[in-house]
């Protein structure tokens, strides 16, 4: 039994770290496949896309791309934010997938962004331990949990295609 009491949101955010960073090393994991002692089988979202280079994330596969596929997540993440600090948008949904091909740079810049996108989830909700619990709270941070979650089986079922 910990002494330190456990928030409402720490389980959910463990699922999303396992989704974005994989799992940790050598420990037992929710639903990717374990991460070895050694960090390496790492699946998560970021180790995934930063074993891709530009011009495979770029592939068009059955009308997607890497590139597009992890645009949109990053996305989501940071709408989350912007919802849970009163902005109800509009968002360009359809345009979160855009542009679907990447140089070098930009690939750079956009595996960049889905972390940075993570890490602010994880930070505005570190910002709320101290409010009350609400449906829209936990509903935003699961909502992101299994988003990304998804997105990484189709980005994984991408890279399965470009072998």
């Amino acid at each position: 039994m910990t002494d330190s009491p456990v928030h409402a949101l720490d389980g959910i955010l463990d699922i999303l770290r396992e989704a974005v960073d994989g799992g940790r090393p050598g420990q037992g994991t929710a639903f990717l496949d374990g991460t070895n002692a050694d960090g390496t089988g790492n699946h998560g979202l970021l180790a995934t896309l930063d074993a891709l280079s530009a011009e495979q994330a770029s592939c068009d596969l059955h009308g997607a791309t890497v590139a597009g596929q992890a645009r949109h997540p990053a996305f989501h993440m940071e709408v989350v934010v912007r919802w849970q600090q009163g902005e109800r948008g509009p968002f360009d949904w359809q345009g979160s997938f855009q542009p679907a091909q990447v140089t070098p740079a930009e690939w750079d810049a956009l595996r960049a962004r889905v972390r940075a996108a993570y890490d602010g989830l994880v930070a505005f909700v570190n910002t709320q331990r101290a409010q009350p619990v609400t449906g829209d709270a936990t509903g935003g941070l699961s909502g992101a949990a299994c988003h990304v979650a998804y997105y990484l089986g189709a980005i994984r079922q991408l890279v399965k295609a470009l072998a």
